[in-house]
């Protein structure tokens, strides 16, 4: 075989093997750092952007695609231990011509965390409120979506300023009461009782624990590799003591307590949805 050809197959094969050993070693060694790239690769994919948004000394961190049109724009509240990222599932069935905000709850992932901060569900209310009067979302009634504690909030809320909301979907909403308690609830009754935060499903500190808060809130089960466990509890470690002080399990405005559902039915009847 001629040098020259054999030169170019041992370069090729070496371009090619570069990235795929780095890839391999990312897996083995760094999996945190690739499901940071995979969201990463998502937000570009469906051409969401980041931005940050400052109220006085407090920044929010959001990402949105799109821009204020004739349809009303959409805000999307993630639940607790979560983030803005969550919602990128659900954004690529969304029409590419709406105005979409997913924004990171108070002391969520990029947005500003202080031990001075009220976490109460009204107190997350009043920092929402501030976020979308920082960009003007509410010139005009927009769609707000809630899952978890963000559907606690988002209910609150559209109770609280019913003139700023055209509709409101809720899903899993904490804080409503409901007639029979799933496994879910009932973990959350027992840690209540027992007063112990060194294993709260909703904090994993342990690639098993994950694979557990995964199995909980999750309707479909799939099986999620190892490494991949490793990464998302790796991504979580550095917030999971701010994550235990402030978990919502006790002691927070609930939104039956807060504004009871039939209320916020009684404000926006056309436009209520509960998941």
């Amino acid at each position: 075989m001629d040098l020259d050809v054999l030169n170019m197959f041992v370069i090729a094969g070496g371009t090619l093997a570069i990235p795929i050993l780095a890839f391999v070693a990312s897996f083995l060694l760094w999996p945190s750092a690739l499901i940071k790239i995979y969201y990463w690769y998502w937000r570009r994919a469906l051409g969401m952007q980041i931005r940050y948004a400052n109220y006085d000394d407090y920044r929010f961190c959001f990402s949105y695609r799109g821009r204020p049109g004739f349809r009303p724009s959409i805000l999307m509240l993630h639940g607790f231990s979560a983030h803005k990222d969550m919602w990128l599932s659900v954004v690529k069935f969304l029409p590419k011509n709406l105005h979409l905000v997913c924004v990171d709850m108070p002391g969520h992932e990029g947005t500003t965390r202080s031990s001075l901060d009220d976490y109460s569900i009204n107190g997350q209310v009043k920092r929402i409120h501030q976020f979308v009067e920082c960009i003007k979302l509410n010139r005009k009634p927009f769609h707000l979506i809630g899952t978890s504690m963000g559907g606690n909030v988002a209910g609150v809320y559209a109770a609280r300023y019913p003139a700023e909301i055209c509709s409101l979907s809720l899903v899993c909403p904490a804080g409503l009461p409901y007639p029979t308690d799933n496994k879910f609830l009932k973990q959350l009754r027992e840690l209540k009782e027992s007063e112990r935060m060194d294993r709260v499903p909703l904090i994993p500190s342990t690639p098993e624990e994950m694979a557990d808060m995964l199995k909980l809130c999750s309707y479909v089960r799939f099986k999620v590799p190892q490494q991949i466990l490793q990464g998302l509890v790796d991504v979580r470690i550095p917030h999971n003591e701010f994550y235990r002080k402030c978990f919502p399990y006790s002691g927070r405005p609930a939104l039956a307590a807060t504004e009871p559902a039939e209320r916020i039915k009684e404000i926006i009847p056309s436009g209520f949805s509960l998941c």
